[in-house]
């Protein structure tokens, strides 16, 4: 009887290898189907920062048609300004009308030429840096408003 019982024991348990398998194969299966999850976290996350690009440029035109003049900061048509997804703050320069000292800091296409003429709106991105020309290797991951409205969307795409 003692016999028979360790034997159902043993028919019963699983093996080193069995598990060494199994864990293996949740690995992998783990490995494929993470990187889909992060592009599609990155992808919704681009897409909230284009959509709320656009709440924004929508109050900022519609300070400019109360006033007739574009705000000289975020602040002024959105209190306290909100952060883009990533947690880093929308960046605001106004073109039109603003003092010719500020416009070397417009964001400019690849042949250098200003994507805006009215003001610029966008988010630095995941890793939150950014330069002038969209050509730069920090802003290629930015999400830029160019054509003075006419695009949102990843400043690599522009």
């Amino acid at each position: 009887m003692k016999k028979n019982l360790t034997r159902r024991r043993y028919l019963r348990a699983y093996s080193l290898v069995e598990m060494a398998v199994a864990v293996v194969i949740l690995g992998l299966l783990f490995g494929m189907v993470r990187p889909v999850y992060l592009y599609y976290i990155d992808t919704a996350k681009s897409g909230n920062a284009s959509d709320e690009i656009q709440e924004i440029a929508d109050k900022i035109d519609q300070f400019y048609k109360t006033n007739g003049y574009y705000p000289d900061s975020l602040s002024q048509v959105i209190s306290p300004p909100p952060l883009d997804p990533w947690g880093n703050p929308y960046h605001y320069l106004r073109i039109d009308g603003a003092s010719v000292s500020g416009l070397g800091m417009q964001r400019k296409d690849k042949n250098l030429v200003p994507i805006n003429s009215d003001y610029d709106l966008y988010s630095s991105g995941p890793d939150g840096q950014s330069a002038s020309p969209l050509t730069a290797k920090t802003s290629q991951d930015d999400i830029v408003r160019g054509r003075n409205g006419a695009f949102i969307g990843y400043a690599t795409d522009y």
